[in-house]
């Protein structure tokens, strides 16, 4: 922890007395489609790439800092698919600056997230050090991780999904990883220099001529439900990364996401935010803020407030996005690691500003959410809609005001589970945990 609280204790004293509506436990029903075996379904996506492996070649499987489910039962699979094809495999992190932009906090991180070499029943080779494979016309030089750069071959693995920084044909995928995750703090903050508008440009053309360099074996990408379990485990060939099948896998993945169900919301509560999450912490796509300076905003959905409490344990720290909130409590600061905060944001180019920025801060979460009522424009407290999340990953379960009630009994998709439970605060004023 290297955050002082010192300037805000002058506002430990602000409280604010609001009315506090019940709240309806809700479930979201999404489509349930999802990949029985992980492990089956990797080996027989893997198959096609039977004929390129040579007895004894090495090849660095990627591991990205995003909590995906099924991710480690993908890796470790995919490490025993090759090393039954002959092949000796082993893992690098693959995620640009993050864990504080060191080794080490990078193989903490896929600790946090499962990836132990015990775990995956492989090497973990990390590094920061890259090499500079080419320098691209007018754009940014191509950097790869020195470990990968030494394998005889490269095999991506990666969720397809939205990107919390901008919209494109190609997003955050297989080429990302590559050309951001593989390229570490010096590649991600060349790329990100150009400013997220141009992420669409710049992540497919590295991406594809890293590719050009004939190493990258082909793409293990998952596509996930709205619950987050492999709905898709799909391989692609090496010259369809960046490209249409990419595209394509996107777009099934847009579908598929989870999404809050109401369009206008007064006040959020998120519990916890984190990298493992969402690389913005929250995602972007889900509470409809984008905050990056000359880039569009979501048309859905509108959230007045937006109240966070709290940063995961995996994140060690590293709250980049909190500036996508409205309000805090102090005990989210005490938790954050600036550091790792300035490392991630500056890495980001323009998009990190605004996001590393501290929202409001009072006392408790009872305050930082009292604030958050009080000032969401809405005179008539039993009229406040508020909807309280886990996180932005974790949308099946969600707790919504009374006042909501209309648009969740008008909601085929939504099933109210049980009567309605005060928003509860212990003596220090922390929201108390979901039953």
């Amino acid at each position: 922890m290297t955050t002082h609280l010192g300037p805000f204790e002058a506002v430990r004293g602000l409280t604010y007395d609001v009315a506090f509506p019940r709240l309806l436990p809700v479930r979201q029903r999404f489509d349930p489609t999802q990949v029985t075996d992980v492990a089956a379904a990797t080996a027989a996506a893997l198959e096609p790439l039977r004929a390129r492996i040579r007895p004894g070649m090495t090849v660095a499987i990627t591991a990205g800092s995003r909590g995906i489910h099924d991710k480690p039962a993908v890796v470790r699979a995919a490490g025993e698919w090759l090393r039954a094809a002959g092949a000796e495999p082993f893992v690098v992190p693959a995620m640009g600056s993050h864990g504080g932009a060191t080794a080490e906090g990078q193989v903490q991180m896929l600790a946090d997230l499962g990836m132990t070499e015990e775990r995956l029943g492989m090497p973990i080779r990390a590094t920061m050090e890259t090499v500079e494979i080419d320098r691209l016309p007018d754009g940014p030089a191509v950097h790869l991780d020195a470990n990968a750069a030494k394998a005889d071959g490269i095999l991506a693995v990666n969720r397809v999904k939205a990107h919390t920084d901008f919209q494109g044909e190609i997003e955050s995928g297989i080429a990302k990883i590559i050309a951001i995750g593989l390229g570490k703090q010096r590649g991600a903050e060349g790329i990100h220099r150009f400013g997220p508008s141009n992420l669409g440009v710049w992540i497919p053309r590295v991406a594809r001529r890293i590719v050009d360099t004939g190493k990258v074996l082909g793409g293990l990408a998952i596509v996930e439900n709205a619950n987050d379990r492999a709905a898709r485990i799909e391989l692609l060939d090496a010259p369809d990364i960046a490209g249409p099948a990419e595209t394509a896998l996107l777009a099934d993945a847009k579908q598929r996401m989870a999404r809050l169900p109401f369009d206008e919301i007064d006040v959020a509560v998120i519990d916890v935010m984190g990298k493992n999450y969402s690389g913005a912490g929250m995602d972007t796509n889900v509470i409809g803020r984008m905050m990056i300076r000359d880039s569009p905003e979501f048309d859905r959905p509108n959230i007045r407030n937006i109240a966070v409490l709290d940063v995961s344990d995996a994140s060690h720290g590293n709250a980049v996005g909190l500036g996508l909130a409205d309000f805090v409590p102090f005990r989210l600061l005490e938790r954050i690691d600036l550091r790792s905060v300035y490392i991630n944001a500056m890495t980001s180019g323009l998009g990190g500003p605004q996001r590393a920025q501290i929202p409001m801060a009072f006392a408790t979460d009872r305050d930082a959410i009292a604030a958050a009522v009080q000032t969401c424009g809405r005179p008539d407290p039993a009229a406040v809609t508020i909807v309280r999340m886990r996180n932005t990953l974790d949308l099946e379960h969600l707790l919504v005001s009374e006042s909501l009630r209309p648009a969740v009994d008008d909601n085929p998709n939504l099933e109210i589970i049980s009567d309605a439970v005060p928003m509860a605060f212990d003596e220090e004023g922390r929201l108390q945990p979901w039953q």
